[in-house]
């Protein structure tokens, strides 16, 4: 029997698993496929070196600058050379097993081609995860089970912490990995706020690969075709003005869903049991920027389990420790913010974002607030967005 089983070895998973191992602990770290890479942008801040240090090694392609756009291609430009250190830009693939070797070599066991679909119980309690294996199913017991196996989780929805999500809490994309040659800026990022409630995004991988994509969030879901936007996203001509090039090769290509309403903070915790990263709703409203916090949540997760399995007290009353954690609090509180901004910029058409783009190139003052606010998490004063909503 293991001490703590980890259902899923994305940043979130690996970042647990690392810190429950480090500590002495055994850990089972399962995963179902290695080589899948996970539909997303790839965008770091320069905050990951701090969890992990072991990325500088691999020399990742870095980036100093952000672009950003309204649904009407207003601009606001940020460049950060020499004021912090640079952001980076990694296809999830390489990322996410570079973050799950770091877990096994600090201890923790990799189960491989383990696909997690049903508790293992007795008398009532879940002792472990049931899974399918290429060679039948297999039993994996533990005294703590955290499930960080993403939104599509079989055992989020039976261990009773959360539902099925509804289709207006989520958010759609679809994005790629393209190659050929492009006068793209190497050391920037695109982002593009779209007319209905959805962004748009261009990440440089290196000199001549980027992933694009872009994607709707809450109601929109039913109202566009996430096919159809993104072909129209990829073919406009402001794009296509950005790339200046023709006839790219699709290295990979991928859609998936994201939460889109902040962290589920009613659903992180039960009787031996967590839920971390996307599982827990891990991911910003407005950017869809899930990696750093869900590499937090990993984090306090460890930490509450450590706690619990020290005091040799597995139950819900110990591992609320986790939903109390400072960190945890502070995403949600910051990610509550957010949510409250979403109709406010999105009104007709995008019109305050827009607005709130326009007055950012006008006014010096006004666009160090909404770099503050997007890049830094500033939360703006009543006088930003009554500025926003006298502007017609």
């Amino acid at each position: 029997m293991y001490d703590v089983i980890i259902s899923g070895a994305g940043p979130s998973g690996s970042k647990c698993a690392e810190i429950l191992a480090k500590n002495g602990f055994s850990v089972a770290l399962l995963e179902k496929d290695s080589n899948w890479r996970k539909p997303c942008g790839g965008g770091v801040s320069s905050r990951i070196f701090k969890y992990f240090p072991q990325l500088k090694k691999l020399n990742p392609h870095t980036i100093n600058k952000i672009s950003m756009y309204s649904g009407d291609y207003h601009k606001l430009e940020h460049e950060w050379e020499g004021l912090r250190e640079k952001s980076i830009v990694m296809d999830r693939l390489e990322l996410d097993n570079t973050l799950r070797n770091v877990a096994v070599d600090a201890g923790a066991t990799l189960l491989e081609g383990y696909l997690s679909c049903d508790f293992l119980t007795k008398m009532n309690k879940k002792i472990g995860i049931k899974a399918k294996t290429s060679s039948g199913k297999q039993e994996v017991k533990s005294k703590i089970i955290i499930l960080a196996d993403g939104m599509s989780s079989k055992l989020a929805r039976k261990s009773g912490l959360r539902g099925k999500w509804n289709v207006e809490d989520l958010g759609l994309a679809k994005c790629a990995i393209l190659e050929g040659e492009t006068t793209l800026d190497k050391e920037g990022i695109h982002v593009f706020f779209r007319p209905y409630k959805g962004y748009g995004w261009i990440f440089p991988l290196g000199e001549k690969r980027f992933n694009i994509g872009c994607g709707t969030f809450e109601e929109d879901n039913l109202n566009y075709d996430l096919n159809e936007i993104y072909t129209g996203f990829i073919e406009d001509p402001h794009i296509k003005k950005i790339l200046s090039g023709q006839n790219y090769k699709t290295i990979w290509s991928g859609s998936f869903p994201l939460p889109a309403k902040g962290v589920l903070k009613e659903s992180l915790y039960g009787d031996n049991i967590m839920l971390i990263g996307d599982n827990a709703g891990f991911v910003s409203p407005i950017s869809g920027e899930g990696i750093h916090p869900g590499i937090v949540s990993g984090e306090a997760a460890a930490e509450a389990a450590i706690n619990a399995l020290e005091q040799d007290n597995i139950s819900k009353k110990t591992l609320k420790h986790y939903g109390k954690n400072r960190k945890i609090r502070k995403i949600i509180q910051n990610f509550k913010l957010k949510r409250s901004m979403v109709e406010f910029f999105y009104e007709n058409k995008g019109r305050n974002l827009s607005n709130m783009f326009r007055l950012a190139e006008r006014n010096d003052d006004f666009r160090e607030n909404v770099v503050d606010m997007f890049l830094f998490n500033a939360v703006p004063s009543k006088e930003f967005f009554a500025k926003i909503r006298e502007l017609e």
